[in-house]
């Protein structure tokens, strides 16, 4: 008789145990496909796609003159429309420039995260930060490698929309005094 209620409790329990990963299952590929799926910030960044010039004016210290430079901009979308990938030629203290972004909104997250590399150095900049519909920016802000000391510093990125054409793009870092300074400003037209 023991035997029976312990292969019963047993099964029972086994049971149990199958319905729950059953449920834990499908609630995980419910999280994963919304997760995988683009949404309204995937098309945001979609609007965003194509060719773009780029008059750009940078500051080393806020005291000296700005230097300026221009650039093109190709952004494209991939990974079933999950991430913008851009890529920036041109110019920048007189020497050629080239840099890469990945801009991605993580559904999970509910932010945006974006990734920068460039030929001006080794690092990679990493940024997260929210889109703001009412004032139609996209504000970003994460940590660089500071050359000098080898070490994260801040950075801040914020991106207006002028118009469907237009975009705006302030980019602050620490400065020499360690404290922070608007470095980069470019504003970027869509090629007709």
């Amino acid at each position: 008789m023991k035997r029976i209620i312990f292969l019963l409790t047993f099964s029972f329990l086994l049971l149990q145990l199958h319905t729950a990963l059953a449920q834990d299952q499908a609630a995980m590929m419910k999280a994963y496909q919304a997760f995988a799926t683009p949404g309204p910030m995937h098309k945001l960044m979609d609007s965003w796609k194509g060719s773009w010039s780029a008059d750009v004016t940078s500051w080393m210290d806020p005291k000296t003159p700005p230097m300026k430079s221009t650039a093109t901009v190709e952004n494209t979308m991939a990974l079933n429309g999950l991430y913008q990938m851009g890529h920036y030629i041109g110019t920048m203290m007189g020497a050629p420039f080239e840099g890469y972004s990945t801009l991605a909104y993580d559904n999970a997250k509910k932010m945006f995260v974006d990734t920068w590399v460039d030929n001006m150095g080794s690092g990679v900049v990493i940024m997260m930060g929210t889109w703001n519909d009412k004032t139609k920016t996209l504000s970003l802000s994460g940590t660089q490698t500071n050359a000098m000391t080898g070490k994260d510093s801040p950075i801040r990125q914020e991106t207006k929309l002028i118009d469907a054409n237009t975009q705006k793009m302030t980019m602050y870092g620490e400065g020499m005094d360690g404290k922070e300074m608007k470095f980069m400003e470019a504003t970027m037209k869509r090629a007709m």
